[in-house]
């Protein structure tokens, strides 16, 4: 290589795996500037990635510096394969773009919050066929989109968006081989039904007002996470290995599941969950190694009900293979119960567990909820550690106080095992 040549003189291999490795739209432009020949390998970048403040230094006119340099970069890239466009763009230019580069591009992301009007510029996406990943953010969509068949894509995300129910089913039946599906923090109400074969990753989280149900037919789904769905129905989900629902605002009234899958980690969290649907999802967690169980309440619709009791004895021996747990206030009280207490024997055992976290908010049966702590710690041969979280404690008088003073010896009891948050 020439020494006086500088950039100019690197070979054009070279220089295309250094284009090859950028990504931000700003380092690409000024490597455009830097030499003769890096400018003329812009056609062989791969990423283009327009962040949220790209244009800000253009002031007012931010949006039209933004379609013209979108435009002029990705029609100077025919070998585009990714499009991240996260500042503000005209919706108009999109189907320019999309046709222009619909032969190599496999993934796209847009952040399209600022469009005008409504979505049926997002309409062009059906151009780009070969398309494996596709990422929404801040969108609304009021009818069906037009994307015929997208049968390459395998990463359908939305995040953001307000949607209606027939929306959702349209836009992910037109996807029919996602591996992996993801509606984040989505305004939708109403029924939402997903068929997909190839399924194997979910995240629902679906906000705002109104009931919400959900019936979900993947036979190869192996993690599930659901937020803001009351009624639940789970078909062929035999192979499911991760599952986590959440209410944080409604109550979970119904969970049915066609087939009982060897859960690895269950976690049920809320305000509220009908005793139904809490035994529904336990009884498939049979083979469960992590366990989390956080809900507020227990009680049908709008009538708030304490949890009904729970054999300590027989939940543990429904889990045998629990390493990891985690419960939270009403929850525990349920489990400490004087029964309970009453039929354990020597061959009682909890062998795998080896975490365990409490949250512990009321000093209501304080005699019966330290009697179970010890019962814990005794009967869990492998219990490496056990953090007591005293959270919000209602009543504040003595008898607080002196729950307080005992769980505190029992910690100094079991020095090394036992921790108080």
């Amino acid at each position: 290589m020439e020494r006086d040549g500088g950039m100019d003189a690197l070979p054009d291999g070279v220089v295309q795996h250094i284009l090859s490795q950028l990504s931000s739209a700003r380092d690409v432009a000024a490597c455009a500037g830097v030499s003769r020949t890096l400018r003329g390998c812009v056609p062989f970048i791969p990423t283009l990635y327009f962040p949220r403040g790209a244009f800000d230094a253009a002031g007012g006119g931010a949006a039209a510096a933004a379609d013209e340099t979108i435009g002029r970069m990705v029609e100077a890239a025919p070998r585009l394969d990714e499009l991240v466009v996260y500042c503000p763009f005209s919706a108009a230019r999109l189907p320019r773009w999309l046709a222009a580069r619909s032969a190599s591009l496999r993934v796209l992301e847009l952040r399209i919050h600022s469009f005008g009007g409504g979505s049926e510029h997002l309409d062009s996406i059906a151009v780009v066929t070969n398309l494996e990943e596709l990422r929404l953010w801040g969108l609304t969509m009021t009818r069906p989109p037009a994307w015929g068949q997208m049968e390459r894509l395998r990463v359908l995300e939305i995040v953001g968006a307000s949607l209606r129910d027939a929306v959702v089913n349209a836009a992910v039946g037109a996807c029919p081989n996602l591996t992996d599906l993801a509606l984040l923090g989505c305004e939708v109400s109403g029924s939402v039904v997903i068929t997909l074969a190839l399924l194997e990753r979910c995240r629902l989280d679906f906000v705002g007002s109104g009931n919400r149900s959900l019936a979900l037919s993947t036979p190869r789904l192996e993690s599930l996470e659901l937020q803001g769905i009351g009624s639940i129905a789970l078909h062929g989900c035999n192979m499911l290995k991760h599952l986590t629902i959440a209410e944080n605002t409604g109550s979970v009234y119904s969970v049915h599941i066609e087939k009982k899958p060897d859960l690895e980690m269950l976690s049920l969290r809320g305000v509220q969950w009908s005793w139904g649907a809490v035994v529904s999802v336990l009884r498939c967690a049979r083979e469960v190694r992590h366990l989390v169980m956080k809900v507020e309440f227990c009680g049908e619709f709008e009538t708030l009900e304490p949890f009904p009791e729970m054999d300590l004895v027989d939940f543990f021996n429904r889990h045998p293979k629990l390493v990891k747990f985690e419960i939270h206030g009403a929850m525990f009280a349920a489990l400490c119960q004087k029964n309970s207490l009453k039929n354990l024997d020597s061959k009682f055992s909890i062998p795998c567990l080896e975490d365990i976290l409490i949250t512990v908010r009321s000093p209501l049966n304080a005699e019966l909820k330290l009697q179970t702590l010890e019962t814990l710690v005794k009967y869990s041969p492998r219990l490496r550690m056990m953090v007591i979280r005293v959270s919000q404690m209602k009543n504040c008088h003595d008898a607080a106080d002196g729950f307080f003073e005992e769980i505190c010896k029992f910690m100094h009891v079991n020095n090394g095992r036992v921790r108080i948050e």
